[in-house]
């Protein structure tokens, strides 16, 4: 609704913001025709280049308005519509212009400042429009985001505007607000990597009426500590700031807050239904008789765009149908439609949407006057219609248009068959040899993402919606161990959690662990597996499910004192692979024991691991058990707090050591393209997404995997063994994490996640403030940076005062 709120730093030209929640459950209908041809009426707005003249002026389009309207075309089924922004923001290199300071004053060191709010939805434009938001535009947008967000001090936990470069620190103001803040929670609930301070403080800026303010306003204090600044003030909460006139409502910041806490919510943060029951009552409360709403100070009035973003928050929270349909008869009575208009000034602007329905009345006349106006209004009205969120369009659920694939394909009805006693060559364990059982496959369409194809290709193969099976010799077999190698599939993907949920609810039922775990029928007498148990242990963990204690109990008393895991039964597994141990590891993480000092003790002279644990000493080892011990020494019990860049508490400078050179032979292999080659210089695409997913663990960029394996993806989703063969289940299995450019272990839900980032640095907290204070420039050119910028700053503020005055009064979007 307002340009200049997000507009947070001296060189930021107003930043326009929006917000769409996540997919819509409530029964409501929503249009998404209408949607459509306002989205063909956006497209035909775009420069050639895929850009908006920014109406303020200046060399720099409208880089938030490009992104408001990527996101109404995508949220359309039109996402074609919207590759011109996506390549000038990505391939051309100008998403740096936006979110630091370096397009207004190129070369002079200010892309080291960086607009916190304008992070946050790059990031989310990057993953809606699928590209890879770890290399998008050379940043990796899920750590810039997570950076953007203060750890201590004042701020701590908004998104906030920060320089990189001390030197540089006093020519920024904090001018980040709730636009930014509850896309930057929406960005990494998207990414699995939700940040619990972040959401905390997003929290505080609620009144207890319900309603979200705005901007985040200081007031004085005489609490102490390091939450109150040296003169005395902290950062207010709503309710707080009442008393000063500092809390107004805000109908767009609330919206854009349920969908954040939605968002959150859905990627696994406790404590929300209070606050986003309180924020659909308010709402529901509010919406003016003419099925409208407002959004804050200088746009009070029911407006298009305020609605179109409070509808869709609306729909995805439930439980208000009606509230949903008044706004969506409001919505469509400000725009222009082929059955009204064919005959009037509006005939050439079909599918257009109005700030209201008076201007809408008058346009029908007059022809659009103000015609910014009607574009920030039908890019944020638009997704009112089409009712889908970034949650949904950021992870691909959402279909192309004309596609009537479900979300998760049927089940494919089939009973299961208990399995005959096995051969020696098949164990209850696994079938790793065998053939999978075929089903009816409902592929995802060629124009999904890799991720949504590959994840509709796996979920086609679990027999009854639950488990895999395997034939071989005419006889079927349940396959336990690719089943939960499936469900660790998706969950890296991101994709398909109602098969996820089935097949871990499968996995984790006493018979199946009996089975898997401990050989039932087959042992004679008692009898528990290792590996199976670990990854039982971590997808009950995922499930929050209640069979984790007694699984990792079981686990655990196959521990000796050398840390060292052995099976016990008939079927026991002799085959001691580093691989092997990285799953126990990895499934104790909370209490290894000596099982870490025991892999470490087997690291090759090159810093690689051993294909075997009992390979006392080696040269050169294995690069998919490299992978797999670098991911087994990353990991630590599950927290929000980012991993920091030198060593953790409980590490020795021996595992620090390890780690820094097993990941830097990981780095040996791949080609340019992010790939691994076998000796025939053949693409290996398992061991390519180990050890992609194994360096994303350490903090290391995986998108070149994910860019070339999403180009290697067969008709029906999966992944040929070699080339040209035909799709290979295992290979497609394994190949997930590369696809999605990161390990399962930073998955949504996930139980661990990385104790380290690389580099490491000394002495300070960030690579980047490593940089800085190791800085050689000289102390003048510094101080005249600094002062230069604080001259910007001043008449960069005294503009953004006078375009608010302006904006208001036009209602643009936020």
């Amino acid at each position: 609704m307002r340009r200049g709120y997000l507009a947070a730093s001296a060189f930021a030209v107003i930043v326009t913001m929006i917000a769409t929640p996540l997919s819509g459950t409530a029964t409501a209908a929503n249009d998404p025709g209408a949607a459509k041809v306002n989205s063909r009426w956006l497209a035909t707005k775009l420069k050639p280049d895929g850009t908006f003249d920014n109406p303020s002026g200046g060399s720099l389009p409208d880089h938030g308005l490009m992104l408001d309207a990527l996101f109404a075309m995508y949220a359309a089924g039109e996402g074609a519509r919207a590759e011109p922004i996506v390549k000038f923001l990505d391939d051309q290199g100008h998403a740096t212009d936006y979110f630091t300071w370096d397009g207004l004053a190129p070369g002079a060191g200010y892309d080291k400042i960086i607009v916190g709010g304008a992070v946050a939805k790059t990031l989310v434009a990057a993953q809606v429009s699928g590209r890879n938001p770890r290399a998008f535009d050379g940043y990796d947008l899920v750590a810039e985001t997570h950076a953007a967000i203060m750890r201590t001090g004042p701020d701590k936990g908004r998104v906030s505007d920060y320089s990189k470069d001390p030197a540089l620190a006093d020519a920024v103001s904090n001018n980040a607000n709730m636009f930014g803040q509850a896309l930057g929670v929406i960005g990494l609930a998207v990414a699995g990597e939700n940040d619990r301070i972040a959401i905390d403080r997003l929290l505080t800026q609620q009144c207890s009426e319900g309603y979200f303010r705005v901007l985040f306003s200081s007031i004085p204090t005489k609490e102490t500590g390091d939450h109150v600044t040296p003169d005395g003030r902290k950062v207010s909460t709503c309710d707080e700031g009442k008393p000063l006139g500092l809390s107004p409502t805000d109908g767009d910041a609330t919206g854009l807050a349920l969908s954040a806490m939605l968002a959150a919510k859905k990627a696994g943060a406790a404590g929300l239904d209070a606050p986003i029951a309180k924020t659909v009552s308010w709402l529901k409360a509010n919406q003016t008789p003419g099925g409208g709403w407002g959004g804050g100070v200088g746009t009070e009035a029911p407006n298009t765009n305020s609605t179109g973003l409070i509808v869709q928050a609306l729909v995805d929270a439930g439980g208000a149908d009606a509230a949903v349909d008044k706004g969506v008869r409001y919505l469509k009575s400000a725009q222009a439609n082929a059955a009204a208009d064919s005959g009037n000034k509006l005939a050439g602007e079909l599918g257009a949407i109005a700030y209201d329905p008076a201007s809408y009345e008058a346009a029908r006349s007059s022809g659009i006057s103000g015609l910014d106006t009607w574009i920030r209004a039908s890019a944020q009205a638009s997704l009112g219609l089409s009712q889908i969120g970034f949650y949904s369009l950021a992870k691909g659920e959402v279909l192309p248009p004309t596609t009537g694939v479900p979300e998760t394909p049927a089940p494919v009805t089939r009973p299961h068959k208990p399995a005959p006693e096995p051969k020696k060559s098949i164990t209850p364990k696994a079938s790793t040899g065998a053939r999978v059982s075929t089903v009816a496959a409902n592929p995802a369409p060629v124009t999904a993402t890799p991720a949504v194809r590959l994840a509709a290709y796996l979920t086609n193969r679990l027999v009854g919606g639950d488990h895999v099976e395997v034939t071989e010799d005419g006889k079927t077999y349940v396959d336990y161990d690719a089943t939960a190698d499936v469900v660790l599939a998706l969950r890296a993907l991101d994709q398909q959690p109602d098969a996820v949920a089935r097949a871990s609810q499968f996995l984790l039922k006493p018979e199946a662990v009996q089975a898997y775990a401990h050989g039932a029928p087959y042992e004679q007498g008692e009898a528990s597996y290792a590996e199976p148990l670990a990854k039982l242990v971590l997808v009950a963990e995922f499930a929050k499910s209640d069979a984790v204690g007694p699984l990792r109990a079981d686990l655990v008393k196959l521990r000796g004192a050398d840390g060292e895991f052995t099976d016990t039964g008939s079927f026991a597994d002799a085959d001691r692979t580093v691989e092997r141990h990285a799953w126990v590891v990895l499934a104790t993480a909370a209490d290894p024991g000596p099982a870490v000092e025991l892999l470490l003790s087997r690291q090759c002279a090159d810093g690689t691991f051993p294909k075997h644990l009992d390979t006392a000493e080696c040269g050169s080892g294995d690069l998919a058990a490299t992978a797999a011990a670098v991911t087994a020494l990353v990991a630590r019990p599950h927290t929000d707090a980012a991993p920091p860049t030198r060593r953790p508490d409980g590490w020795t400078e021996r595992r620090v050591s390890a780690f820094v050179s097993a990941v830097g032979a990981l780095g040996v292999r791949p080609t340019g393209e992010g790939l691994v080659t076998g000796e025939g210089g053949e693409v290996d695409i398992a061991l390519s997404a180990t050890v992609a997913a194994a360096r994303q663990t350490a903090g290391l960029d995986a998108s070149g995997t994910a860019h070339s394996l999403g180009k290697l993806v067969q008709q029906d989703g999966g992944f040929a063994k070699g080339a040209g063969g035909e799709t290979d289940f295992p290979t497609s299995s394994a190949a997930a994490q590369g696809v999605a450019g990161r390990s399962w272990l930073a998955a949504a839900d996930s139980p661990l996640s990385p104790a380290i980032r690389l580099p490491l640095t000394a002495g300070t907290d960030t690579p980047a403030l490593a940089a800085a204070q190791s800085d050689d420039r000289p102390g003048w050119l510094i101080w005249g940076l600094a002062g230069l910028a604080a001259l910007l700053l001043s008449a960069a503020i005294a503009l953004v005062f006078v375009l608010r005055r302006f904006t208001k009064k036009k209602g643009v979007t936020p």
